[in-house]
């Protein structure tokens, strides 16, 4: 089966870059310059990377074995915007563990 752990840690660093882009740009576009259309564009794509965070780090939970506290502080992580970036360095240490199953 593909292994999708070395995908995962890459969407985290790209999703939290989007929420980062979209919070700290794209939202002062919109209500600050009047310019909804960067929302838009960056809402979307940080939606499509977050959904796509979510099923890499259901995977990681039924296919590597990993537990629910860890997929939870990884989801968690998600949701503060430089959060991911700290954990980085764990995460790395994770996707290289052996599998449990």
């Amino acid at each position: 089966m593909w292994n999708a752990l070395p995908l995962l840690r890459v969407v985290a660093l790209v999703e939290a870059v989007s929420y980062l882009v979209l919070v700290l740009v794209a939202m002062p576009l919109k209500y600050v310059w009047g310019q909804p259309l960067a929302v838009k564009v960056f809402g979307m794509g940080h939606g499509v990377l977050f959904l796509l965070l979510i099923w890499l780090l259901v995977r990681a939970h039924f296919e590597a074995g990993w537990s629910l506290r860890r997929v939870g502080l990884l989801l968690l992580a998600s949701l503060v915007p430089v959060w991911p970036f700290l954990l980085d360095r764990r995460v790395r240490t994770w996707v290289a563990e052996p599998r449990t199953k």
